[in-house]
């Protein structure tokens, strides 16, 4: 027998679940099994699923294999449809060790073939607690999962289910665990994390859990946050920014276009003067500040001069690390109903955007050059700035260390040091 195949695709929650999932697999002992977690966020990700699906059948072919994940919740017919699929599990389920007991237990006979129940209904999340991943110096924390709003475009609701919170007591000593473990740098992660709170007593924001980690846990160096929607960052969260150093001065934005009327039609809750003005404001509370951006290229009846209120948002938020997306329609969302732009022009403008972005790499990357940065160590030769620039050394350093370097130049899309 041999021990399990695992595949990932899509979002860092997805890669967090995933080890989660390696671990209670491997209390259950399921062995001789292919484990592939989706994504649903495009159609496309639906199709590299399938084909991976193929692959991994090819290549495994007396192996069980089981898909999981957004795509799996979402279309769980699709891959119940598939002759090379042997169970389909939902969300909620590949979360909870009595399914991968089961699956370990009698894959066929004890355990049902489909596992996907009404992520709708879900109202607790998961706690299941992993040591990080990637590297020994990082580590993820999941605080929030699912999402309350319904963007025209977006399926992952669907797959997520409402949004819930894990509560702050949970995170802190979860972090206070990590960070006995040895790790420097902790990521908070989540589907709409700047929701976090709201279903929990007295409706705190993402910026009380913010200071309260930072508070609770001062032996923490680094604390980051991943993609948040800049129209509901609370005070607290603007006043970490201004005064805590701990925090990394890297935020990356859920801003999807630089259009009014697209942003509408997006339903969206924020409008481009929005976007500007909270980048504008955070930078000026600090000014070592760098932004991320996810930008949607050829939105149902996006027009030129729509286009070209995105391709300019990207100089005037100043954003440096751009997730650009071909529009791809989803079906069920209300986008898939609306005219559609020109396939080519989706590719054109979508390669425009992402010239701007690589511009605006290299203008950051250009500006650091003379300046001294702490240095998260992922391996011997490779680090991060707080604001998540790639950094290599020539000399070895210790990795999960936190050193000291001095930019000496950049090549392609990383600094030298």
């Amino acid at each position: 027998m041999s021990a399990p195949v695992f595949s990932n695709h899509g979002c860092r929650l997805n890669q967090y679940e995933l080890e989660a999932m390696k671990e209670l697999a491997a209390d259950a002992g399921l062995q001789n099994a292919v484990v592939i977690n989706t994504c649903a966020v495009t159609a496309e990700a639906v199709r590299k699923a399938r084909q991976d699906i193929r692959k991994l059948r090819k290549a495994n072919p007396d192996a069980r294999l089981i898909v999981t994940g957004c795509a799996a919740q979402t279309e769980p017919a699709t891959f119940t449809a598939m002759e090379e699929v042997d169970a389909v599990i939902g969300n909620t389920e590949k979360m909870l060790g009595a399914t991968w007991q089961g699956l370990a237990a009698d894959f066929i006979g004890e355990t049902e073939a489909v596992q996907v129940d009404d992520i709708m209904s879900v109202t607790e999340t998961a706690g299941h607690l992993i040591d990080g991943f990637g590297t020994r110096s990082r580590a993820y924390v999941q605080v929030q999962n699912g999402c309350d709003h319904r963007c025209t475009f977006c399926i992952i609701p669907f797959g997520r289910g409402n949004s819930r919170s894990v509560p702050a007591g949970v995170v802190v000593e979860q972090i206070k665990r990590l960070v006995g473990k040895g790790f420097n740098e902790v990521v908070l992660t989540g589907v709409d994390l700047t929701s976090w709170g709201a279903d929990l007593p007295a409706a705190p924001k993402l910026g009380d859990l913010v200071m309260r980690i930072l508070r609770l846990v001062p032996d923490l160096p680094r604390l980051r946050i991943s993609s948040i929607d800049s129209i509901e960052v609370d005070e607290n969260l603007m006043q970490a920014i201004a005064t805590e150093p701990r925090l990394m001065p890297h935020l990356h934005l859920s801003l999807q276009h630089g259009d009014d009327m697209i942003l509408k039609r997006m339903k969206r809750r924020h409008l481009r003067d929005d976007a500007i003005a909270f980048c504008t404001t955070a930078r000026k509370l600090r000014p070592d500040m760098t932004f991320g951006a996810d930008i949607i290229a050829g939105f149902p009846t996006e027009t030129e001069a729509m286009f070209e209120n995105s391709l300019n948002l990207v100089a005037e938020c100043d954003l440096t690390w751009m997730h650009v997306f071909p529009y791809s329609a989803r079906e069920g969302t209300p986008a898939a109903r609306m005219p559609a732009v020109n396939g080519k022009a989706i590719k054109e403008r979508a390669a425009r955007l992402r010239a701007a972005g690589d511009a605006q790499v290299l203008r950051h990357l250009a500006a650091q050059i003379g300046v001294e940065h702490q240095v998260l160590m992922e391996n011997p030769h490779m680090g991060r700035t707080a604001q998540f620039a790639e950094v290599r050394f020539d000399t070895a350093q210790a990795e999960g260390t936190i050193v000291s370097a001095r930019i000496t130049a950049f090549e392609g899309t990383h600094l030298r040091a």
